[in-house]
Formats: C-alpha cells, sequence, structure tokens
C-alpha cells in the first residue's frame, strides 16, 4: 500500500512520513497543498489529508477528489476534527498531534477496509 501525506505543516508531515516508512510503508509526499495532492492521487491507496492547507481549507476538496477519481481510501488528519465529522469521503478523521501508534491503527484500519476485511475501527479515529 502507499500512503499519500498531505500536509502543510512540514514538521507534521516529515515525521508521519517517517513513522510511516520506519513501519515499512511506501509513502509519497507530504505535499501541502491541493494541486500536488491531485497529482499524487493515482499512484497512491491510502491518503492522510489535513483540512487546511498552504492554499487555504482545501482538504475536503482533494479528498473528495482522491476518492472519487481514483478510489483512494481517506483519512482526514486535523486539529478541527468538527469541520469534517461529518465528510463522506473519508472513513475516519484523527485528531492532532496524531501520535505514531494511532497512526498505525489507522493505516491498519484503512488497509483492512481497502481489502474488504472485516475490521472495527481504532477508537483514535473518529467516524467520517
Amino acid at each position: 500500500m502507499r500512503i499519500l501525506v498531505v500536509e502543510d505543516e512540514l514538521l507534521i508531515g516529515l515525521d508521519m512520513e517517517y513513522v510511516l516508512r520506519s513501519l515499512g510503508y511506501e509513502v509519497a509526499g507530504p505535499v501541502t497543498n491541493a494541486a500536488d495532492a491531485r497529482k499524487l492521487g493515482a499512484t497512491v491507496d491510502i491518503a492522510l489529508v489535513d483540512v487546511n492547507l498552504s492554499d487555504g481549507p482545501t482538504g475536503p476538496i482533494s479528498a473528495a477528489y482522491l476518492r472519487q477519481t481514483h478510489g483512494v481510501t481517506i483519512i482526514f488528519t486535523t486539529a478541527n476534527p468538527e469541520a469534517v465529522i461529518a465528510n463522506s469521503d473519508a472513513i475516519g478523521v484523527l485528531s492532532k498531534p496524531v501520535s505514531a501508534s494511532d497512526l498505525l491503527s489507522a493505516i491498519e484500519y484503512a488497509i483492512a477496509c481497502r481489502k474488504g476485511e472485516p475490521a472495527v475501527a481504532p477508537t483514535c479515529l473518529k467516524h467520517a
């Protein structure tokens, strides 16, 4: 599974990338804006998407594009989960700051969802 990190705060994006790579996942990004996320959409399976990116609050629009156009499984990562809690484009929302263990649990859940395997959402993942 290839994972896209869409995060405008470079240190947070690099931290997510580091954790995911250290667990053996292939990572695209981090990217900081909607245009770059869309460019990589066809090459990824899962995307971690922040709500507010460097080009504004374009995370939800980017997530919709990635899911609808490329079938990407979306997890929002945001300090403002209320902004996307009712969004049907994502399987859930991780509240920032995100711990490595929560990130791993969310990714494992996303992989199970993509494979059509029965899975219970981890408690760290709020339902979108």
